[in-house]
């Protein structure tokens, strides 16, 4: 592209080339492998990569490491040995100097610090780190003798940590609020490996001579499995044989459930669970429902169904909400329950293997390599951080406008928001077209333009914009100019002195009436005897009172709707408040589409490398009317008001418009979530919105804006009602005449898009382009011949 070649990138891959990575863990390197080592092997085909254990006590008189390398892998595993008479103070520093040693005797280039315990970064703290990551994948403090000062060695750690990870979304709703650039990635799989158990495989002889059929568990035994519901099946289910691979820690062998069908065969290596998996019908996640496993997301679930295995297991949160809909796994509480379910998960591994197909699906979403990558993607973007906050406003400040040169183009696109930005990027690299944009804004990016503020804070200037959709070709295509960061987006809305979830669910409801609901059931009886009847449904008002009644509607929509659109719901189209469910979960994600993130270096980046193409020249700050009379392209495709295309040839077509204020405090956080609506007409703005939890950016202070919605202004959204739909049509009947002009987005189509849905219509629009130049080609080659 012709305007922003010379801005350069926001991550600086240089920071991290050969940085060695150092990760302190409370598991040894060749215990279990899990979570660390399956992360760590991976770093090392890029990095050095130490993996710092706890200390062993030892009767020499003097500190020093052990180096520890491993068959099959370059990761080494460092063990520090520590006079055991040593007092606390004297270890710590020990450790200190040990730590200080393995970085300059390794070249004392500055490390990563990855930490999965807390309990490590005390005598860490002072290395100088190209940045400092904790994955915390368990709540450790919830674990069965853990340290008394676990926590606070946690909240120091969170402090001063540049990402935070979790081990899934239950432990990352707990964390969310205790730091602004925190991302939940649950459990991933090696597919591969395990998928060999979904052929035959040689019996391991010690497990050769147990009966079948056989459900099998494999992982530490400890405290949060539970073990009365393992004798209690077993009991109930005396045919069934129930196999237990793993160490025994915490717990006394004395107190496993014994019986003729219950099997423990001890630790196996992670290359022997295939073979195993393979003797099974079933496997088996058995856990009590405690304090320990409150938070747990376990590796086993995808692992077992890689394997081909229906899985059966106990109403663990992130395995129900991960897994639940999933099928093969059966889930279920109790005694009896469970033994049922271990029943149906045994006819299904007598079934034909059609539900895998799915379960492949889900898998292909869940892999090490991925989390890997994203993992790796949003390190490199801490780190950069670190060094570039005082330039980012200027590096991001849009070029001028300019002359286009002398010669024509193939296509005269005006606007370069998401609908003219795709259709150039494809005219210009999969067409081979050459193609002008511009747009009378100073900018590329249209509304969803993001920016660095003077406080160097990432804001999106024309208000929040989150990408949300369930089409994979629209997140494969813009995948191409960005990586993503996970986001899920969350709104509450101040009614009084309360902030409720919004869309309404059960949490909104019992706080708002200060009552009990227990069950989805009982919040659709209250919502039921709420609402009222409306037949037949037209307007906005009839959707919302047919469905939750009029104090709902009144407490939520009646005044919100009334500021952003200017018009009482009674005189809009139902279409406004259909966008927003009523739930009756305990939900509180304002989407539920599958796919749920910001890109990762914002989106004017994303634009930019879209629009980076020899074929694309962008001029910005011009009007089309100082374009149009030029003839610079046989072709305009137009994204701007298509009654502004026609000179309103039959009246303007009304649209609303939204005015902001920005606000930087100094403070690091100042609302719970990203929005706060304001439903009451008493206050003047529609919402408040705070950037940094939609950007996980990292900064001592943050910005927020106001937004006020207007009737004067640019436009931001086509106004749904039947008299404008009908004015509309006339402008798309005359548009139908010309072959020389397409209109596509939001205000060329005048209908009232979500991003990913403009994305999808241009995408479709330069098929519909590419396929009609075929045509004419072909019709003009058998003309000629």
């Amino acid at each position: 592209m012709n305007l922003l070649n010379s801005i350069p990138q926001l991550s600086d891959n240089s920071l991290l080339d050969h940085a060695p990575l150092i990760c302190f863990s409370h598991l040894r390197w060749d215990f279990v492998l899990q979570r660390p080592q399956h992360l760590m092997e991976r770093f090392s085909r890029e990095r050095p990569v130490f993996y710092f254990e706890e200390f062993i006590p030892t009767d020499h008189h003097l500190a020093y490491l052990e180096i520890h390398p491993f068959d099959g892998t370059s990761v080494k595993a460092v063990r520090p040995r520590i006079p055991h008479w040593w007092n606390e103070v004297e270890r710590e520093a020990a450790l200190r100097r040990l730590l200080d040693d393995l970085i300059f005797l390794h070249g004392g280039k500055r490390p990563i610090l990855w930490f999965y315990t807390p309990l490590m970064f005390g005598f860490a703290r002072h290395v100088d780190a190209v940045a400092i990551v904790y994955d915390c994948m368990d709540e450790l403090a919830n674990f069965k003798f853990a340290p008394a000062n676990l926590k606070a060695s946690e909240q120091a750690l969170m402090a001063c940590a540049d990402v935070v990870f979790t081990g899934g979304l239950s432990l990352y709703e707990a964390r969310r609020g205790q730091h602004d650039n925190i991302h939940p990635f649950p459990s991933g799989v090696d597919t591969h490996h395990f998928r060999a158990a979904r052929c035959p495989l040689p019996d391991p002889p010690d497990q050769a001579r147990i009966p079948q059929p056989r459900l099998g568990y494999y992982g530490v035994i400890d405290e949060r499995l539970d073990l009365d519901l393992i004798r209690s099946v077993a009991l109930a289910r005396p045919d069934l044989s129930f196999v237990f691979l793993g160490p025994i820690v915490k717990i006394s062998p004395d107190d496993l459930p014994q019986g003729a069908n219950i099997h423990y065969l001890g630790q196996k290596a992670y290359a022997d669970l295939p073979a195993y998996l393979s003797g099974w019908q079933a496997a088996l996640m058995p856990f009590a429902l405690n304090e320990a496993t409150r938070f747990i997301s376990p590796t086993k679930t995808p692992e077992y169904l890689a394997a081909g295995r229906p899985v059966v297991g106990t109403q663990i949160v992130d395995v129900v909400r991960g897994y639940g809909d999933v099928p093969g796994v059966f889930l279920a509480n109790g005694t009896e329950a469970f033994a049922e379910a271990c029943d149906a998960a045994l006819l299904l591994s007598r079934s034909d293997t059609a539900w895998l197909e799915v379960v492949d699906g889900v898998l292909a979403l869940s892999s090490w390599d991925r989390t890997f990558r994203r993992m790796s993607a949003l390190v490199e973007q801490a780190a950069a951080q670190k060094i570039v906050s005082a330039t980012l406003p200027e590096r991001f400040r849009a070029g001028t406008a300019r002359r286009p040169p002398s010669d024509t183009y193939d296509y005269l696109i005006v606007g370069a928001g998401f609908a003219g930005s795709v259709l150039a990027e494809r005219l210009a690299a999969d067409g081979g077209k050459k193609v002008l944009v511009c747009d009378r804004r100073p900018h590329i990016g249209g509304n969803t333009y993001d920016h660095y503020d003077e406080a160097a804070i990432l804001v999106h200037k024309y208000g929040p914009h989150i990408f949300h959709t369930n089409s994979e070709d629209v997140v494969a295509y813009l995948s191409r100019f960005t990586a993503w960061r996970p986001y899920e987006h969350r709104v509450l809305a101040q009614v009084g002195d309360l902030r409720l979830p919004i869309p309404i669910n059960r949490t909104t409801l019992n706080a708002l009436y200060n009552i009990d609901l227990t069950s989805d059931a009982e919040a659709a009886r209250f919502l039921a005897d709420r609402a009222e009847p409306c037949d037949p449904v037209k307007t906005s008002r009839d959707v919302v009172i047919s469905q939750i009644g009029a104090e709902l509607y009144r407490t939520f929509f009646e005044g919100y709707t009334r500021k952003q659109w200017g018009l009482d719901p009674s005189e809009l189209d139902r279409s406004v408040t259909a966008r927003i469910p009523t739930r009756t979960n305990t939900d509180d994600r304002y989407f539920l589409d599958r796919f749920q993130a910001m890109p990762l270096d914002g989106y004017t980046r994303m634009f930019e490398r879209m629009l980076n193409h020899d074929n694309i020249t962008v001029m910005v700050g011009t009007d089309f009317a100082d374009l149009r009379r030029e003839s610079l392209a046989d072709h305009t495709i137009f994204t701007g008001p298509i009654d502004e295309y026609f000179g309103h040839c039959f009246g303007r077509l009304p649209y609303r418009s939204l005015k902001f204020t920005h606000e930087t405090h100094d403070v690091p956080r100042l609302l719970p979530v990203a929005v706060i609506n304001y439903p009451s007409e008493d206050v003047p703005y529609t919402r408040v919105t705070e950037y940094k939890h939609l950007t996980g950016q990292v900064h001592p202070i943050t910005s927020i804006s106001y937004e006020y919605a207007s009737a004067e202004g640019e436009p931001y959204y086509p106004i749904p009602r039947p008299e404008n739909q009908a004015l509309y049509k006339q402008y798309e009947t005359l548009a139908r005449t010309r072959d020389d002009v397409t209109f596509v987005g939001r205000l060329g189509t005048y209908k009232y898009y979500n991003m990913d849905q403009v994305v999808a219509q241009a995408l479709a629009t330069y098929r519909r382009l590419r396929d009609r130049q075929v045509t004419s080609r072909t019709l003009a080659g058998a003309q000629h011949d």
